[in-house]
């Protein structure tokens, strides 16, 4: 080991639309890490869609159950400056934040153990309305309790945003290629989280951008490079393993 271990463990996000990779780059990313010391991984997404299309596997009701989320999902995120969605709506949003709330103080604690984590996404406040950011807006008008889960969500968001990753992998994807490897996802969700990805900037983290559409082992071959030099700034080394 070089250096001097930080006393909470790195945290590195990795980020971008879905098909892009997060998953298989995040397993990469934490077989690499272990390398260097004890690390784990975490989803810190709202995970909404996953949801969605798990019920929709339902007998019986599970298509209308996945139709009806998708449909107060896409209306929330549509009129979301403009007017409060209905009570129903901001539940079923409000339980989405609360879950991964949870999953981030969880992160907290582990990572305060000195492990090394590694997130597939991550809270951010520069894009609201999806791609894990607050999905009620605190401005619209609307039912006065709405308005009081919206400005409890902001907040859940402002302390989780205050923790800013060590290292953010960046995956850009074009839409076809998101398309090709994602069928079941709607192609104008995944257009609007193509256009969000490079607006996020986790609040002056370092960000390392990597073209999710060359091939594997070179995406992987500089995400290696970038949690290595992290890592070994943080007093890591691979000898520690």
């Amino acid at each position: 080991m070089s250096g001097q271990r930080a006393a909470i463990g790195p945290l590195i996000a990795i980020i971008g639309c879905d098909g892009s990779g997060k998953s298989t780059v995040s397993a990469e990313v934490l077989a690499w890490a272990s390398r260097f010391g004890p690390a784990t991984a975490v989803h810190l997404g709202k995970q909404a869609g996953t949801v969605g299309r798990k019920l929709e596997r339902w007998p019986l009701v599970g298509a209308w159950l996945g139709r009806v989320i998708q449909r107060k999902s896409d209306s929330a995120r549509a009129q979301r400056d403009k007017k409060s969605p209905g009570l129903l709506t901001a539940l079923v949003l409000t339980v989405f934040s609360l879950r991964a709330a949870r999953r981030f103080r969880r992160m907290l604690a582990v990572r305060r153990q000195g492990l090394i984590i590694i997130t597939d996404r991550y809270p951010q406040l520069d894009v609201p309305g999806s791609y894990d950011g607050t999905g009620l807006s605190v401005t619209a008008s609307g039912n006065p309790i709405v308005r009081w889960l919206a400005r409890r969500e902001r907040i859940r968001h402002e302390c989780m945003t205050r923790h800013v990753p060590d290292l953010v992998l960046r995956l850009n994807v074009d839409l076809d290629t998101a398309c090709a490897r994602k069928p079941d996802h709607r192609r104008a969700l995944l257009a609007e989280k193509i256009a969000a990805t490079p607006l996020l900037t986790f609040n002056g983290a370092p960000i390392v951008e990597l073209d999710a559409t060359q091939p594997l082992a070179d995406v992987l071959a500089a995400a290696r490079v970038a949690v290595s030099q992290t890592l070994t700034a943080h007093g890591f080394s691979a000898s520690a393993r």
